[in-house]
């Protein structure tokens, strides 16, 4: 299987899942500008609306949409039930409720906030996610989102709250959230993919994870990522 892919993306959901799932996949950086992968395919050719990610089968099928292919990876895996309980009951449900609330109500605005076309929304739409952590923050009974069992929704999550720093919200506004990024951050298949991506902690914290490169223009230092 191929992941099309860009470093810190969403795309670092499914790399988190099939690392903990133990599933072979191959990484296919995609450059967000030319939309030309690392061997300098055309990406538009495999995913139209240009974004990551993309999941390439081995029999060429391509699946997109990031809660779509998680789902489709544990379904493959038979590990899968670890992160994804059984079909047909309530767990399994709440999980799937958890991944419909982080992709519209948290990685859709959050990624408006990254978006200059978007400026002039910005204040309102930050003050709407800061709404939706807040009740995300009161709805933690254990390590994880539906409790101490890590699923397919809790990976989705880091990615998305990975980028707080950037967009200006501060997690320690948010206790439990905070300390569930330690807390998956220190996951050593998560490390794994975190290095595999070539992401490095910075700031004091350390629970934060960015691209040296980005992390240089921004004027902050970082720290190698190991496993």
């Amino acid at each position: 299987m191929k992941l099309y892919m860009h470093p810190a993306a969403c795309s670092l959901s499914p790399h988190i899942v099939c690392r903990e799932l133990g599933l072979e996949i191959e990484l296919i950086e995609v450059d967000r500008k030319t939309h030309r992968t690392n061997s300098g395919d055309d990406y538009l050719a495999i995913n139209g609306n240009g974004y990551v990610p993309a999941l390439m089968l081995d029999d060429g099928s391509v699946l997109t949409e990031g809660p779509a292919i998680v789902q489709l990876l544990v379904e493959r895996s038979p590990e899968g039930s670890r992160l994804f309980p059984k079909a047909g009951t309530y767990a399994r449900s709440q999980v799937q409720s958890y991944l419909n609330f982080v992709t519209s109500e948290l990685h859709k605005p959050m990624a408006m906030l990254f978006n200059s076309a978007y400026e002039g929304a910005h204040a309102g739409i930050h003050e709407l996610v800061c709404k939706r952590l807040d009740w995300l923050n009161s709805r933690f009974a254990g390590a994880y989102l539906t409790g101490n069992n890590f699923t397919i929704a809790d990976a989705y999550l880091f990615v998305c709250l990975n980028w707080s720093p950037w967009i200006k919200f501060d997690l320690t506004r948010w206790p439990a959230l905070h300390g569930f990024m330690a807390r998956v951050g220190a996951r050593p298949k998560v490390r794994e993919a975190l290095q595999e991506e070539d992401l490095e902690a910075f700031e004091a914290d350390g629970i934060f994870f960015a691209p040296q490169s980005y992390i240089d223009s921004a004027g902050r230092s970082g720290t190698p990522v190991r496993p």
